[in-house]
C-alpha cells in the first residue's frame, strides 16, 4: 500500500493563478488547458499504484485557490482513493474555527493545511492559534509547508525554528506535519520533529533522489516512525517518486512505515 500525504487536483483557476508561473516553468508547461479532468489526477495515482492520496484545499487572502467544497465532490467521487485536508481563511478565526468543524464533521476530511508563505504570515502569528484549537478539539492533524517557498513568495515564513518550535511548544495536543522536509533548514525540521510527539515530516515536493543525506539517515533510523510519503503532484507526477524509493536504503519496517504506515496512524485512516 501508498498513501500519498500531499496531493492537489490541478483545476484550472488553481494552476492560473501568477504565484505558480514559477512552477508552471519547472514543469514545462505553456499553457493551461480550460479544462482538467479529475481522472487525470486518477491517472497519476494509477501510474505510481498510489491506493490512496491526501488532496488538499487552498485558502489565502485573495481566497480560495481551491475551495473544500471543491475537494469534497472530488472526495464523494472518489470516496477509495481520496482523503480531504481543508483549508481556512485566517483573516475571519470566527469563521474559521467554525469550517474546521464543518470540514470534519460534514465533509469528512481528516486534516486542515494552512501554507504560511501564502499568507506571508509565519505559522506562530497569533491568528493561527484559534485553528490550532479547533483541530485539537477534532482531532485531526494540522499540516503546513517548511522550507524555502517554490512559488513566487518568501521564504522566512517556512523557517522550522523560531516559528513551528514555538506552535509545537504552545500547542503540545496538536499533531503537526510539515511538508516539503524544510529545506534548507532540514536540520531544523529533523530536530522538531526529534524533540516533539506529535510532530512528522512529509516528503512532498522532493524526489527521492534529491533528499538531503541527512534526512535519508534520519529515515533509515531513528526517524523511521516520523516520515511520510508524499509527491506535490501536479508539481511532482507521483510515479517519478515512486520509482527512485528503492535509493533510499530503507529496510523493510521502514520502508512500509514510510510508504502508509504512518500516514494511516498520523491521519487515523483505516
Amino acid at each position: 500500500m501508498i498513501i500519498d500525504a500531499w496531493i492537489q487536483h490541478p483545476t484550472p483557476a488553481f494552476m492560473r493563478d501568477p504565484i505558480f508561473a514559477s512552477l508552471l516553468r519547472w514543469m514545462g508547461v505553456d499553457e493551461v488547458p480550460d479544462a482538467i479532468p479529475i481522472e487525470l489526477t486518477i491517472a497519476a495515482l494509477d501510474a505510481a499504484k498510489i491506493d490512496r492520496a491526501l488532496v488538499s484545499a487552498w485558502y489565502g487572502p485573495a481566497g480560495p485557490l481551491l475551495s473544500n467544497d471543491e475537494v469534497a465532490a472530488m472526495t464523494r467521487a472518489y470516496p477509495d482513493r481520496f482523503v480531504g485536508v481543508g483549508s481556512v481563511d485566517l483573516r475571519h478565526p470566527i469563521a474559521a474555527v467554525e469550517e474546521v468543524r464543518r470540514c470534519v464533521e460534514e465533509l469528512g476530511f481528516k486534516a486542515i493545511r494552512v501554507l504560511p508563505w501564502l499568507w506571508e504570515l509565519a505559522p506562530d502569528h497569533r491568528l493561527y492559534y484559534p485553528i490550532y484549537a479547533a483541530c485539537v478539539a477534532h482531532g485531526v492533524p494540522f499540516c503546513t509547508q517548511v522550507g524555502h517557498t517554490g512559488p513566487l513568495r518568501g521564504s522566512e515564513y517556512g523557517r522550522p525554528i523560531p516559528h513551528l518550535d514555538n506552535v509545537a511548544l504552545d500547542f503540545p495536543e496538536l499533531t503537526i506535519v510539515g511538508g516539503h522536509v524544510g529545506y534548507p533548514w532540514t536540520d531544523e525540521m529533523i530536530a522538531l520533529a526529534t524533540k516533539y510527539p506529535n510532530v512528522f515530516i512529509d516528503t512532498s515536493a522532493y524526489k527521492p533522489s534529491r533528499l538531503p543525506a541527512q534526512f535519508v539517515e534520519y529515515m533509515r533510523k531513528h526517524g523511521r516512525k516520523k516520515v511520510l510519503f508524499g509527491s506535490n503532484w501536479p508539481m511532482i507526477a507521483p510515479a517519478q517518486c515512486v520509482a527512485q524509493i528503492d535509493q533510499l536504503g530503507l529496510d523493510d519496517e521502514a520502508r512500509e512505515l514510510y510508504l502508509h504506515g504512518n500516514a494511516q496512524r498520523v491521519f487515523g485512516l483505516s
